[in-house]
């Protein structure tokens, strides 16, 4: 068997005060193209989780989580790695600052209505695993 070893990452659906889902327009060199999804990364040595999602949601965004809410996790390439992805929701987000990229990310900042991003789920839109299943799971938040 073929074992890649990732480190754990986290999964954040950002969800703003007046319900808007937060996502990013964010260039995939892997594919050439750009493609909407939510925010994500690995977590730094030692990072919990938790202070990885709101780390990650502030560097992409620019938003601040009013509450953080664990969704069950993931293992995204469950065939090849042990790699787990650990899935929030972030409630009540508010625009904090500017986004905080890496050099080498690419990205884009853009609200939708619930209903934009069931649509774009809907139509095949989402392509990003990760970004499919948080809205996903999202979708079961709203209904509960």
């Amino acid at each position: 068997h073929h074992v890649i070893e990732i480190g754990d990452a986290v999964c954040v659906l950002p969800i703003r005060t007046d319900g808007h889902v937060v996502m990013v327009g964010q260039y995939r060199h892997t594919h050439g193209e750009t493609r909407w999804e939510v925010p994500a990364g690995r977590l730094e040595t030692g990072e919990s989780p938790e202070d990885g999602a709101l780390r990650e949601l502030r560097e992409e965004t620019g938003y601040r989580a009013g509450r953080l809410v664990p969704m069950p996790g993931f293992y995204p390439t469950n065939g090849i790695s042990a790699h787990w992805s650990h899935l929030f929701a972030a409630l009540d987000c508010e625009l904090e600052g500017q986004q905080q990229l890496d050099p080498a990310e690419r990205m884009i900042v853009e609200t939708f209505t619930p209903g934009e991003a069931d649509a774009m789920l809907r139509a095949g839109r989402i392509v990003d695993g990760f970004s499919a299943l948080a809205l996903m799971y999202g979708q079961l938040l709203r209904v509960s």
